[in-house]
């Protein structure tokens, strides 16, 4: 009996090794010490970033309604109304709002260029860069859509293609910055918004947005299926900016809220009725500063 005891009590010692053992493996993961030539190659998940909620430094690429084109005098930038990082008190620019007013004076840059398209952004995004900022804003887009004719607009592939090439340019060197990323406006809507005023629809006629703009009063078939082909597109893109974004573990996409906020007239320029006005910029600012000071991103 006595031997028969100690013969239990070895098994017994062998088999909690070797539970003990296996539970260790499972805790430090399956590249844990042991595999061929006796190797240790400890493999744990990163942790997951925390999102900072107070960034210090604030760059601004994208397009005219970063530059706050149309906002204060026709055909003309108005920076200091920019919905990023203007000046002015009647928007309270995401720079303002975050840094406050004196030191968003100097550590908040705009690189956006009227005009600009998808293409342009890597650029943009080198020189903000530079900069070093905790922070980039990202508004591009709507002149990818706002072409000659719907055939010129950019491809779904080409602007998914240079949106990465912007990220990545950002990623080179500011690995961590954070990036808040705005979906394209509702051109539709504008376009519905501001056909109402007369002066506005012959700034139109100067060039502003054509395959939206173009034949403002018309409700052709014709017409319609090009109004439609563009905000398609638009909605083709609003979505590559959110696969993208989503893929950085450093970036937000406003889940849509520029797109679906539904200027009126009173956030409309006075001069072209289709650019932001001063207190369409102020209503920009505050999606941004929602998105980016929100603890969980926007589903």
């Amino acid at each position: 009996m006595r031997k028969r005891s100690h013969r239990v009590r070895a098994v017994t010692a062998l088999v909690a090794a070797a539970v003990l053992g296996a539970a260790g493996c499972d805790a430090v993961g399956g590249d844990s010490p042991g595999g061929p030539g006796g190797q240790a190659r400890a493999s744990r998940p990163s942790p997951t970033p925390s999102w900072d909620t107070t960034p210090d430094s604030v760059a601004a690429v994208g397009d005219s309604i970063t530059r706050g084109f149309d906002a204060c005098s026709v055909l003309s930038d108005c920076p200091r109304v920019s919905w990023a990082t203007g000046d002015s008190p009647e928007v309270d620019s995401l720079a303002v709002r975050l840094l406050g007013r004196q030191r968003a004076a100097t550590h908040s840059w705009n690189y956006a260029v009227t005009g600009a398209r998808m293409a342009d952004l890597p650029a943009q995004m080198a020189r903000a860069a530079a900069r070093r900022p905790q922070l980039v804003t990202v508004m591009a887009g709507a002149n990818d859509a706002c072409r000659d004719t719907t055939a010129a607009m950019t491809s779904v592939a080409d602007f998914r293609a240079r949106f990465e090439e912007a990220l990545r340019t950002l990623r080179r060197s500011l690995p961590k910055a954070q990036v808040y990323v705005a979906s394209v406006p509702n051109l539709k809507r504008l376009w519905s918004q501001g056909r109402t005023n007369a002066l506005g629809k012959q700034i139109w006629k100067l060039g502003i947005c054509p395959s939206m703009l173009g034949d403002a009063d018309s409700f052709s078939a014709a017409a319609t299926l090009r109004r439609d082909t563009v905000q398609n597109r638009v909605e083709a893109y609003n979505a590559v900016l959110k696969e993208v974004c989503a893929k950085d573990r450093y970036c937000r996409f406003d889940g849509n809220a520029v797109h679906d906020f539904r200027f009126g007239t009173a956030q409309l320029s006075h001069w072209d009725w289709f650019h932001p006005s001063t207190d369409g910029q102020a209503r920009l600012a505050e999606i941004a500063y929602r998105t980016v000071t929100a603890k969980e991103p926007v589903s």
